[in-house]
């Protein structure tokens, strides 16, 4: 479990993140995400004790990172996949994070084939193409075969291939057991990949949900929902509003809902006595939400189209 409680960053006048709470857990891919100047890159290299806080505190596992004597056997992250010497071979830059780590050669042969770079291990990483210095930096991130892992970025550079292959690897990972925390600015990757999300905008919180629950709240997203009667639709609307739901008439009968599923719509419906003649769901893309629910973060907005 990664536990994020009031953290706060300071550079001087400028603060990069702002009293940001959230947690992540095992067993789920947790897709972070936000504008560019977010904070995300900052939030991530507190989690591993590279910069420090201003305040609050950040604990992988129950504790700081920096209290871990072998991080990598409880940690794997790819935070720059450029940040390997460019005249060390592949199987020497491993070799290297498993000596400090106290981490046996198989392994190290091991997670070069997983991440297709066995027949390259001799190569120097400086004549890797990105894609392949990504592959890299995840074997590196496998390297300790942690319970937590963190990725910054991991699609970049990666062929189509590439991608779908990451994708199954969070995926396994994640059910596995084990707390996959990525940030991307790919969000059709992240709709298709993870579980929940957790998206920030100037350093602060913006939501904690489920991929379904993000996009739901975008603009044109919602439930469209028609009873036998008026009357019906009225009891209706007061019994989705009561669960938190944003209830529209539309028309006689019907009502536009947001904030709430299909599925518990028809399941209140039916607890309550109400038939329901149409149960619609109008879905908008994790891309047409995140736009819109975080226009009011973007550091550096774009003029009009």
């Amino acid at each position: 479990m990664i536990e994020v409680s009031e953290l706060t960053k300071r550079y001087g006048r400028t603060t990069a993140v702002d009293s940001l709470s959230f947690s992540a857990g095992a067993g789920e891919v947790t897709g972070f995400l936000g504008p560019n100047g977010a904070g995300k890159s900052t939030t991530l290299r507190m989690m591993l004790g590279l910069c420090e806080p201003s305040g609050g505190t950040v604990t992988v596992g129950g504790c700081a990172f920096r209290e871990r004597r072998r991080g990598l056997r409880h940690v794997g992250a790819l935070l720059d996949a450029g940040q390997v010497h460019p005249g060390r071979s592949a199987g020497a830059h491993l070799h290297a994070l498993a000596r400090s780590n106290r981490i046996g050669r198989k392994r190290v042969a091991s997670v070069l084939e997983e991440v297709g770079l066995a027949e390259v291990a001799g190569r120097r990483a400086g004549g890797f193409s990105l894609g392949m210095r990504q592959r890299l930096g995840i074997a590196g991130a496998l390297l300790g075969d942690p319970p937590v892992l963190l990725f910054d970025e991991p699609l970049n550079g990666l062929d189509p291939q590439g991608v779908l292959w990451v994708r199954s690897l969070f995926r396994r990972l994640a059910g596995e057991g084990r707390v996959v925390l990525v940030s991307s600015h790919l969000m059709a990757e992240m709709e298709h990949t993870a579980d929940r999300l957790v998206v920030i905008g100037r350093g602060r919180l913006i939501a904690q949900e489920s991929v379904a629950e993000f996009a739901a709240r975008a603009a044109g997203a919602g439930v469209s929902v028609r009873t036998s009667d008026a009357v019906d639709a009225r009891v209706l609307a007061g019994v989705l509003t009561a669960e938190g739901a944003s209830v529209r008439e539309v028309g006689g009968a019907g009502l536009r809902v947001t904030g709430i599923s299909a599925d518990r719509i028809a399941q209140l419906a039916f607890a309550h006595g109400l038939l329901l003649g149409e149960l619609t769901t109008h879905a908008a893309s994790l891309e047409q939400a995140f736009l819109q629910l975080t226009a009011d973060s973007v550091e550096y907005p774009t003029g009009a189209p």
